[in-house]
């Protein structure tokens, strides 16, 4: 038993103490965070953006150009793996880009902007029907109700679900290491490769992302209360 513990301590020392490795570990989370953030801010807008045209019809009732093509994006978004939007993105579409964080946050803004457009889209037919018949006879045109009547519903409606989308992808990024970015998951192999151990460091990055994203599901749950709260006062 003292063998093993010694062992585990020994593990520990050289894949988080050792040189002030574990510097590294949260700079690694930094670039995890900072691309997750951003990319979420374009999943939401470009989602919003594709919902509405998805939605959109002609007068007939049948697919105008608009929904065709936010029909299609969501198709081919969702229907590939993000590694390899990840790896077009980089060695292709945006291949003389030399900024890597801005090439991964549209990869995965673009990516989450597919699941955002279908989690705002059930948001949107959850809002009753009558509440733009309300907002027309109210002298609004069906665009301004759309923005000032339906939307802030409709997000109110999807909210847990575009927090679940941000948590999810939070640990998708973890695959910034196939084009070269220092995200968590790098560093936890690259420390791997340097002490021949990976037990210990991708055991401690499993632990940092397990405690980020316990602690926003707690934030997010008493979010999620207090409007639960506000709505029946």
């Amino acid at each position: 038993m003292g063998e093993w513990w010694a062992g585990v301590r020994g593990q520990f020392y050289d894949s988080f103490v050792d040189g002030s490795l574990w510097i590294q570990y949260f700079k690694g989370l930094g670039v995890t965070v900072e691309v997750s953030i951003f990319a979420a801010l374009i999943g939401l807008v470009l989602g919003t953006v594709i919902a509405l045209m998805n939605m959109s019809r002609r007068r007939d009732g049948k697919r105008n150009a608009a929904s065709v093509i936010a029909m299609v994006y969501i198709d081919v978004i969702r229907g590939t793996p993000s590694v390899i939007q990840l790896l077009i993105m980089w060695f292709i579409i945006l291949k003389s880009c030399t900024n890597g964080v801005l090439v991964s946050v549209l990869a995965f803004g673009i990516n989450s902007g597919a699941y955002v457009a279908e989690i705002i889209r059930g948001g949107i037919q959850a809002v009753d029907n009558g509440q733009m018949e309300a907002g027309r006879s109210l002298g609004l045109s069906k665009v301004q109700t759309m923005i000032y009547v339906v939307l802030p519903q409709a997000f109110k409606n999807a909210f847990p679900s575009l927090l679940n989308e941000f948590i999810t992808l939070l640990k998708e990024t973890a695959i910034l290491g196939y084009v070269g970015m220092a995200d968590l998951t790098r560093v936890a192999n690259q420390v791997s490769a340097r002490t021949y151990e990976p037990f210990m460091p991708l055991l401690g990055a499993a632990a940092i992302y397990f405690v980020v994203i316990k602690v926003l599901s707690i934030l997010f749950g008493r979010l999620e209360r207090r409007m639960r709260e506000g709505d029946q006062h």
